[in-house]
């Protein structure tokens, strides 16, 4: 290879790296701007600290991948008249293929052992029942799902739905499991302010337990709700509920003036 090849190799390479390092600081800061939904639990933090990892992780393979692309587009491309033959013979060797897949492939173990395999173990406390979290909690709310509303039990019997209550009400940093089944099909109770999601079964019961750490309500934030994410009919998009978190003292003067309303 001659002076004047190598040169030119070396100009493709540092305007090459040059436009990587512009796309991944890029994706970088908006990996690490504000854009997500309310965080309103311990766990919503938790998953958006990890979401956030694996960005930070992936986001130079995907701006590689980009920028090379897009560099051979603009300056590989055919000038003049189209050429009717085929170009010589290109083979990849050396280190450069090496290095890449040794790098690429240690990050996707990396990644399946932590936060893979680990988060997991660490969100699945009690293998033997179907659910996320711990099993205690403060206070234990029956929920159950059917087309295509929401009908949840407090542990002193007050229900909510949309005939009554029309709002799903929980104390702040308190531990709440709920325990979810389906009364028809599959559905499955998210609420996009926590960042949980489990599914509800027909002839099973699942759980899901959450610590709410910020007082909110639909009204305001969107994000504080009980939405079906399982596909299960005609009006799977209207199988919302709405959700306010509330101080602990708040809470039990709502609970309270709920029975009296025979509730």
């Amino acid at each position: 290879m001659g002076q004047g090849a190598s040169r030119l190799q070396r100009r493709h390479v540092i305007l090459a790296g040059i436009l990587w390092a512009v796309l991944t600081a890029i994706g970088w800061l908006l990996v690490v701007a504000d854009l997500y939904p309310t965080v309103g639990s311990d766990e919503a933090e938790d998953f958006d600290d990890i979401f956030r990892f694996l960005l930070i992780l992936g986001v130079p393979v995907f701006t590689f991948v980009v920028s090379a692309v897009i560099y051979a587009m603009f300056a590989f491309r055919v000038r003049g008249s189209v050429p009717t033959e085929d170009g010589p013979v290109m083979r990849g060797h050396g280190w450069f293929p090496r290095v890449w897949l040794a790098v690429t492939g240690g990050l996707a173990v990396f990644v399946m052992v932590y936060p893979g395999l680990t988060g997991l173990a660490e969100l699945q406390s009690d293998r033997r029942a179907y659910g996320w979290g711990e099993r205690d909690a403060e206070v234990i709310i029956q929920a159950t799902a059917f087309k295509w509303q929401w009908l949840f039990q407090y542990p002193d019997g007050t229900t909510v739905s949309v005939a009554a209550g029309k709002e799903l009400v929980l104390p702040v940093d308190t531990s709440i499991r709920f325990d979810v089944q389906a009364a028809d099909v599959v559905h499955s109770l998210w609420i996009p302010a926590f960042r949980l999601k489990i599914d509800a079964i027909p002839g099973r019961t699942t759980y899901m337990t959450v610590k709410p750490t910020k007082e909110g309500a639909y009204e305001t934030d969107q994000a504080y709700r009980v939405q079906c994410a399982e596909l299960c009919g005609l009006d799977h998009a209207k199988m919302l509920f709405p959700i306010r978190v509330v101080s602990q003292a708040e809470y039990e003067s709502w609970l309270a003036s709920m029975k009296q309303g025979g509730n």
